[in-house]
């Protein structure tokens, strides 16, 4: 799957949503890319209202993606050519995603359509909240945090995160590496 895969099914997933609802937001290290990040190569990430889950999902199956339900019951994949690229989350670590989330997300051009995006720090209070001794892979969020450093709401994120050490464990390193003020 190359980037080109990637933006090709972010651009048909977001037209079909943008076009046949429900309201979403961009969402993920997609999300962080739009606003300078590093560019994924693993898949797309949109979230919608919990209560929109299955509306979400026929908007993608009627714009010709194949939906894939998934053992985890937070989220289902919307796939293209026999691919995983679209990931459609309507909870965030074990929290219903809700229209005020998706309405505080900020509008930004995204490969020419406008849409809702997260903002760098809900995508790295989620990110970082995700680590655990299952997955803690700080080498992969370095580069992110690094690129929209200076548009992180620094103190809401270690408010946000202080109950989870790997998190904590993250922002020292950020702050020893010059990152984090």
């Amino acid at each position: 799957m190359t980037h080109i895969d990637l933006r090709d099914a972010l651009k048909q997933a977001a037209s079909a949503l943008k076009a046949h609802g429900p309201e979403f937001a961009l969402a993920g290290s997609y999300a962080l890319w739009a606003y300078g990040g590093p560019e994924p190569v693993h898949d797309v990430d949109f979230v919608v209202a919990e209560q929109d889950t299955e509306a979400a999902a026929l908007t993608l199956e009627k714009a010709g993606f194949r939906i894939d339900r998934t053992p985890e019951d937070w989220l289902f994949k919307a796939c293209v050519e026999d691919e995983f690229v679209v990931d459609v989350l309507h909870q965030l670590n074990g929290t219903p995603v809700d229209a005020d989330t998706i309405a505080a997300a900020e509008e930004l051009d995204v490969l020419a359509i406008r849409m809702r995006v997260l903002s760098p720090t809900h995508v790295m209070i989620e990110k970082l909240n995700s680590l655990n001794e299952h997955h803690c892979d700080f080498a992969a969020l370095l580069p992110g945090v690094r690129a929209v450093r200076e548009r992180l709401d620094w103190n809401r994120l270690r408010e946000d995160t202080a109950d989870n050490p790997f998190a904590a464990a993250f922002l020292v390193l950020t702050e020893r590496l010059g990152i984090a003020p």
